[in-house]
């Protein structure tokens, strides 16, 4: 492992741990030649889920770029950044297919969202179905407290 600082390839292990809840292995490197500390982490790769997006086009499933869209909608909201990883790194394993559409990822999303709390749940919500006006902000508003909320959200 290079040191990130000054690219020595002369790094040693200081401590080893589980993280992630067994998913992923912790280690505190010090580089040997500037003295540095650093986290890295391991985790069992597999083949990559591949999202097909909206256009048609596919890459590979990147947890770390759902995380920081979650992040957002999440920002200054009583959910901890555990919850969030949680939900980000696991999703793939839930998902079980080669494959799946971006806006299955979505829905994941928002369900996670919406279970956890209504702010994080609209603010994510106004950027995927990309709303466009106030009043599709209210529209949303009004349907969590209706009784029948637990429905999936509308495909626009």
């Amino acid at each position: 492992m290079n040191c990130p600082y000054c690219s020595s390839a002369d790094t040693r292990v200081v401590n080893s741990r589980p993280s992630d809840e067994g998913a992923a292995i912790r280690r505190r490197r010090e580089c040997t030649v500037c003295g540095r500390r650093f986290t890295t982490y391991e985790r069992a790769q597999f083949e990559a889920l591949m999202v097909i997006k909206r256009s048609g086009r596919r890459e590979a499933f990147n947890p770390d770029k759902l995380l920081q869209k979650l992040r957002i909608a999440c920002n200054k909201r009583p959910i901890t950044e555990k919850q969030l990883r949680e939900f980000a790194y696991t999703l793939e394993d839930t998902l079980q297919a080669p494959e799946v559409g971006a806006e299955e990822i979505g829905l994941h999303a928002l369900r996670f969202l919406k279970s956890l709390d209504d702010v994080a749940y609209i603010r994510f919500l106004s950027v995927y179905r990309d709303f466009d006006s106030v009043e599709r902000f209210i529209e949303e508003i009004k349907q969590l407290g209706a009784p029948s909320s637990e429905a999936e959200p509308e495909k626009r």
